[in-house]
């Protein structure tokens, strides 16, 4: 078993620790997160549809370049996981709020 310090030594000197910009880009991409995290206080009328399209594909493209790297980046992985699933259910709301009031509305013209 391996002590702690051998085990933070291994995470400091890893190809993907914090030495490396492979650390870093992906942790910082947690703000896109914590971002549309945020977004669920928006009523849904409000919430860009561009904007989450982008996110939630981006987040597909990266979460798959994240297994094929060598070495593989779970960092990258989690974050890009998260990315695309906070895209996709903003778009879900979005699209829900949508459907629910075109009937509301047909309904009060006729």
């Amino acid at each position: 078993m391996a002590t702690l310090g051998a085990r933070l030594a291994a995470f400091w000197n890893h190809e993907a620790g914090p030495k490396t910009i492979h650390f870093w880009a992906p942790t910082f991409k947690w703000g896109l997160v914590i971002a549309g995290l945020s977004d669920l206080r928006k009523p849904p009328e409000r919430v860009s549809t561009a904007q989450n399209t982008a996110l939630a594909l981006t987040g597909v493209v990266w979460s798959r370049y994240a297994t094929q790297i060598k070495p593989v980046n779970y960092n990258l992985l989690a974050v890009n996981i998260f990315v695309a699933a906070t895209g996709g259910y903003q778009l879900y709301r979005k699209f829900s709020a949508t459907s629910n009031a075109e009937p509301e509305k047909s309904a009060e013209t006729a």
